[in-house]
């Protein structure tokens, strides 16, 4: 619930969501489009997350504090250290995985591994998020991405619901950060 008094506004609810997924994979592009920030340069001048990178969101009545994990190697394993400190008030976790980087599917399952393995050893049975992301529109036109439902499905949901404990609420989606041209006839 969100007041105002004297021009003041106060935010009487905060949620904390966590962005992991291996590097290269779209992370701060979605954190960009939550932001809801549409200025192409800020996609384009984008640069890879070292370490961990805090954003808060004013969305309606509530404050978000995002947490874009760094997905480069160097960074993984530190996060996976960490990974209890860096959960702590975490509602959501968004697991993303670039759909088109068909070598890196089984590197991205044992790093999802990994989280859930730590979050379910700490019975912390927050709600997960799998974005299944870069699944551009007319991506299935492309010889190469024909197959890629089926792709999907067998070397990445069916997996990752086998990894996923009964006691999680999760989701799969599609997703996709992709630029339209558009005209308006203005006169």
């Amino acid at each position: 619930m969100k007041f105002k008094m004297d021009g003041i506004t106060s935010i009487q609810e905060s949620t904390k969501i966590i962005i992991v997924g291996l590097d290269n994979c779209g992370k701060s592009s979605i954190l960009v489009s939550l932001k809801e920030d549409s200025n192409l340069l800020s996609f384009i001048t984008l640069h890879p997350t070292r370490g961990v990178n805090i954003e808060e969101i004013l969305a309606e009545d509530k404050l978000i504090n995002v947490l874009d994990l760094g997905g480069q190697q160097q960074y993984r394993q530190s996060h996976l250290e960490k990974f209890k400190e860096l959960i702590v008030g975490v509602k959501t976790l968004i697991f993303v995985i670039d759909v088109q980087d068909f070598k890196r599917y089984k590197l991205a399952l044992n790093y999802f591994k990994g989280i859930i393995d730590l979050l379910n050893e700490s019975k912390n049975f927050i709600n997960i998020s799998i974005y299944l992301h870069k699944y551009d529109p007319n991506l299935k036109k492309q010889k190469r991405y024909q197959d890629i439902d089926n792709k999907i499905n067998t070397e990445l949901i069916i997996p990752i619901e086998q990894i996923i404990p009964s006691e999680f609420k999760y989701n799969f989606f599609k997703t996709a950060i992709y630029t339209v041209f558009e005209k308006t006839l203005v006169k």
